[in-house]
């Protein structure tokens, strides 16, 4: 069974809670994963960014907005139980349990009715109920969504681009992740060997204590067995024991199962995973907006409690 919807939550969370006695988080989350038949697995399942787990998220989300509305109540940091608000609901037993729901009750549309730049509130128009998802998650979505369209078009423009820019575009790279040194020592490193299938060779560490080898080719297919063989080759020619062999295009699942044999270790970066270190390491791509999503301080507000 897949993790339900926030807002499918909110029915079983008032029926939990229907006895009357307070619970802890932890205990509700426990409760209703019974109910909803989440296994451990996916209990454990993370958010896009790994920041927090979904089944905590949604079950969190959906706490908050039965607070909002009045159905549950809050005496003390953690811990939540149900209101007469919310028996009341339960005895109703409407048809349907969600945001749209809860907008009759003022508490809960003043908490979700945004806010103009005059400081007038706006007509609130509540999600649709197919919306599965927690504001966090839209947030985390669209962001996945932005980047790999991002990722995309960083694809197109390095295969429209020179060999001689994308060896350039290779320095640059290993330089933002913390290889090579100096820019100048990288730039006359790379494109320079040209010895036995290899095309470059940085410092490994700003000390050069150890080098890596590379061959970065713009591909615009498969790389196979054959071609990662002769890259291996070359290296031990070379008496080299580490090696990046980077593509635009794929890896064979023989090259991926090759490089996990030989005793000289090779890393292979197909183009899906280049773009994905570009973005990463801003290249090629600048931030244009910055949202700082803040969560509440819980140490903050114990302090507090020390206080008095």
């Amino acid at each position: 069974m897949s993790i339900p919807a926030y807002q499918e939550l909110y029915r079983d969370m008032l029926k939990t809670l229907s006895d009357g006695k307070s619970r802890s988080m932890s205990e509700l989350r426990a409760a209703l994963g019974d109910k909803f038949g989440i296994d451990e697995e996916q209990r454990k399942q993370l958010l896009p960014s790994g920041s927090q787990r979904l089944w905590d998220s949604r079950v969190g989300w959906a706490k908050t907005y039965l607070v909002k509305g009045g159905l549950l109540a809050q005496p003390k940091r953690g811990i939540v139980e149900i209101t007469e608000r919310g028996k009341q609901v339960l005895k109703e037993d409407p048809p349907v349990l969600d945001d749209k729901y809860l907008v009759r009750f003022p508490e809960f549309k003043e908490f979700a009715t945004p806010t103009s730049r005059n400081g007038e509130g706006e007509e609130f128009v509540p999600e649709p109920i197919e919306l599965d998802q927690t504001p966090e998650e839209l947030i985390e979505s669209a962001y996945q969504k932005m980047r790999r369209q991002i990722e995309s078009e960083l694809h197109e423009r390095i295969m429209t681009c020179s060999p001689k820019f994308f060896e350039q575009l290779v320095v640059d790279l290993l330089l933002a992740m913390g290889y090579g040194g100096s820019r100048s020592d990288a730039g006359r490193a790379i494109g320079q060997s040209g010895d036995g299938g290899i095309d470059g060779i940085i410092k490994e560490d700003r000390l050069g204590l150890d080098t890596l080898y590379l061959q970065a080719k713009r591909w615009t297919g498969t790389v196979g067995r054959p071609e990662v063989q002769r890259f291996a080759g070359a290296l031990h020619g070379q008496r080299a024991n580490r090696g990046v062999m980077l593509s635009t295009g794929t890896f064979t699942r023989e090259a991926h199962e090759y490089v996990g044999q030989v005793e000289t270790r090779i890393i292979l970066i197909d183009g899906n995973l280049l773009t994905q270190l570009m973005f990463e390491h801003g290249l090629g791509c600048s931030s244009q907006s910055t949202y700082d999503v803040k969560r509440i301080d819980s140490d903050y507000f114990e302090a507090e409690m020390e206080i008095g």
